[in-house]
């Protein structure tokens, strides 16, 4: 499956498609985005037209409203998710939190609340493109969506201690299980297991 270049570069910003049915919000999420160096590739306010708007221009992120003429949000999310077309960030209303499990299900991998604060966006949208990025890893090795969902678990625990334990960033213990995992030619689940069983740490590891 062809998704834009995997991550953003000096050169090359995130790529953006916003979908949200209220003007105003739709240009104000737009003109931040790009303020914050983002490139925005287009926008929609209808969520029928999602599909074919990622399918053209292949961006790295999608921002979803929940309600939207055609299909709703958590539909289209779950048609981007399936065949990994992009990541996914939910715009959901202080009402609309009994839908964040649907959310879930349906793959989004950060949210927004309306009404959403500049400060709240960056880190919604890295932290769903960095989730995004380990779901794209995660795919290449396990073809079961159960298999990748368990396999998933376990790398956020695993995340979590070195996060914990060894002062890393999300990003940082991420990388750690996927190069170990690359080097000792195992899986990220099994490095993610040795994580968690305290016989693998990075410390451990540079004294190798």
């Amino acid at each position: 499956m062809s998704v834009g270049d995997g991550s953003a570069t000096p050169t090359r910003p995130l790529r953006l498609i916003v979908a949200e049915d209220e003007p105003i919000i739709r240009l104000d999420l737009v003109e931040c985005l790009v303020d914050e160096g983002y490139e925005v590739v287009a926008s929609t306010g209808r969520g029928d037209e999602v599909l074919g708007l990622v399918e053209q221009h292949r961006p790295d992120l999608v921002i979803l409203d929940v309600r939207m003429p055609g299909i709703d949000g958590i539909e289209a999310a779950d048609l981007l998710t399936e065949r990994r077309l992009a990541g996914v960030v939910i715009l959901t209303a202080y009402s609309q939190r009994d839908l964040v499990a649907r959310a879930t299900d349906a793959g989004a991998l950060g949210y927004l609340v309306k009404p959403w604060q500049r400060h709240d966006l960056i880190p919604a949208v890295e932290i769903a493109h960095a989730r995004f990025l380990e779901t794209l890893a995660l795919a290449g090795e396990a073809a079961e969506l159960g298999e990748r969902l368990d396999a998933r678990k376990l790398i956020d625990r695993a995340k979590g201690v070195l996060m914990d334990e060894h002062g890393m960033s999300e990003a940082e213990a991420f990388r750690f299980v996927q190069t170990t995992a690359m080097a000792d030619r195992r899986s990220m689940r099994e490095v993610a297991a040795d994580v968690l069983e305290g016989t693998l740490a990075p410390d451990a590891t540079a004294a190798d």
